[in-house]
């Protein structure tokens, strides 16, 4: 039962992060023609989308082999198998929410590409929601690992490579 409660979750995160968000942002868009957008644009997007999936893919990964457990954790609602320890290597070294930073660089591949206000809105909408679940699973992990936490959070940011904390 724990096998596919946590395939359900890989394939739920998948369809929503990496077709359902894209696809708000296009019908949000009213639907544009995804015509040639030139070079440059097209360069960018493809970073962006190809860059921010392996970032989250990698951190999926670390999760699985290192924490023995997975990522679906939804405001503080075990989805799955939480990690068995506080993850702080791999992409974890980068900042303390590498999957989610993944996942908002993809995005950002694809308000590049639509280039609209409204995919840049529903991308910010998705940020203020994503941002409350960051906040509430922050409490928990204080709570869960303490101290170790505390450490991690002086020395890593949230979303960025560095923090303000120093």
């Amino acid at each position: 039962m724990k096998h596919l409660r946590n395939i359900i979750g890989y394939v739920l995160g998948g369809l929503l992060f990496v077709a359902l968000l894209p696809t708000i942002m296009w019908l949000a868009s009213g639907m544009p023609a995804l015509e040639h957008i030139g070079a440059l644009r097209a360069s960018c997007t493809g970073l962006l989308i190809v860059g921010g999936l392996a970032l989250s893919v990698w951190t999926i990964v670390c999760m699985k082999r290192r924490g023995k457990g997975n990522p679906m954790d939804a405001f503080d609602h075990e989805i799955g198998t939480r990690t068995q320890h506080l993850m702080t290597d791999g992409p974890y070294r980068i900042n303390r929410n590498p999957m989610l930073t993944g996942t908002l660089l993809y995005l950002a591949g694809f308000i590049v590409w639509l280039w609209t206000w409204q995919a840049l809105l529903v991308w910010l909408l998705f940020f203020a929601i994503m941002f409350v679940q960051v906040l509430t699973e922050e409490k928990r992990l204080r709570r869960d690992f303490g101290d170790e936490y505390a450490a991690f959070c002086r020395r890593t940011g949230r979303f960025l490579p560095f923090t303000f904390n120093k």
